[in-house]
């Protein structure tokens, strides 16, 4: 049984399904399907990007079925970046009946921006460990000679990086 489980995977869950008349799921059988873990989707209940379910006499949760497409529309967006507030916006205007496109198109032209500031400053970084280890003759000196320890302790290391550790 278990093979036949790990070989068709979401197909055996349906079958299962529409045979027994079962119309929700077990949080294993959304997580097989939804392609993530247990512990996310207690997580997603618990930041309010999907609702908790009924529960079970038992104290199982009943899920309902349309409940994997939201793990997967929440999974897709934060694999393109996403952050949980701006998915549950997002979540918004997808049920929102006053959204419209141009509310999504903006988001996602704000969320292209974010990442263009990100890229600039990876590049930035990029070019400053380059020139530390450009600036390091690697030989066997003590590490308080070392100019790439040397520059962590300088003030202005990141001259131009307006990105503070706090915010990432």
């Amino acid at each position: 049984m278990e093979s036949c489980n790990s070989q068709l995977g979401g197909a055996y869950f349906t079958f299962l399904r529409r045979w027994a008349k079962i119309a929700t799921l077990s949080i294993g059988e959304v997580a097989k399907l939804a392609d993530i873990g247990i512990e996310t989707i207690r997580f997603y209940e618990r930041k309010g990007l999907i609702e908790e379910p009924p529960r079970r006499k038992s104290g199982y949760r009943q899920y309902p079925e349309d409940i994997v497409a939201r793990l997967k529309f929440i999974r897709r967006a934060k694999d393109l970046g996403f952050t949980l507030k701006e998915i549950d916006e997002l979540l918004s205007l997808k049920l929102g009946a006053n959204a419209s496109c141009a509310h999504v198109k903006k988001q996602t032209e704000t969320k292209i921006a974010d990442v263009r500031m990100r890229i600039n400053n990876l590049l930035r970084i990029q070019k400053k460990l380059e020139e530390l280890v450009e600036a390091c003759s690697g030989d066997d000196k003590p590490t308080s000679e070392c100019p790439i320890l040397g520059a962590f302790d300088e003030d202005m290391l990141m001259k131009g990086n307006t990105q503070h550790d706090s915010e990432t």
